[in-house]
């Protein structure tokens, strides 16, 4: 088992943590988040660190343990820093532009696809001559932007073939050869 749980979450200056038997509110400059623990994990604030514990030695309380730490520390991380992501779109007329909280892309469809996007999501779009559209979504939910993210790359998965499709910034595709490599 990991032993992740027991190291300390460290809180930067303008973030406020509060611990309230079960529930834990993380609040910062960026915005707040909230956990819920279960299973026997407890959480104290400890000066300018926060501290987890298990009730037992069980295997399934050891992974509670790790999971809820990464959690939080995720939580400080993005109410102070933030979390960013940044997807090239790979394709001859392969288009995005961003609205408000709507993406409309262009994806060699016979149509645009636009995403709406949740409200703690922002999201730019910017193309330059001769190189690939970028997408760049940021959020302080790290799990809400992954979930994003991943809805946004699965309307056009890269292929294997050409490299076409909706890739995460400095994502290496593995290609293959074409019918030509079978003789």
């Amino acid at each position: 088992m990991s032993r992740i749980g027991l190291a300390p979450v460290s809180i930067p200056k303008g973030v406020e943590v509060k611990v309230d038997k079960e529930k834990i509110e993380v609040k910062g400059p960026k915005g707040e988040l909230h956990e819920t623990l279960t299973g026997g994990i407890t959480a104290k604030v400890d000066g300018d660190q926060v501290i987890f514990e298990r009730a037992d030695e069980l295997k399934p309380s050891k992974a509670k343990h790790g999971l809820y730490r990464a959690l939080v520390q995720s939580a400080v991380i993005g109410v102070s820093e933030g979390y960013k992501v940044e997807m090239e779109l790979v394709g001859v007329g392969y288009r995005a532009a961003a609205q408000g909280q709507n993406l409309e892309m262009s994806l060699g469809f016979s149509h645009n696809i636009v995403v709406a996007l949740p409200k703690e999501v922002k999201v730019s779009a910017t193309s330059e001559r001769g190189k690939n559209p970028l997408v760049a979504i940021e959020s302080h939910d790290k799990q809400l932007l992954g979930m994003v993210a991943a809805k946004i790359r699965s309307l056009r998965k890269p292929e294997p073939y050409k490299g076409k499709g909706i890739r995460f910034k400095g994502e290496q595709i593995r290609r293959k050869a074409g019918k030509a490599a079978a003789k």
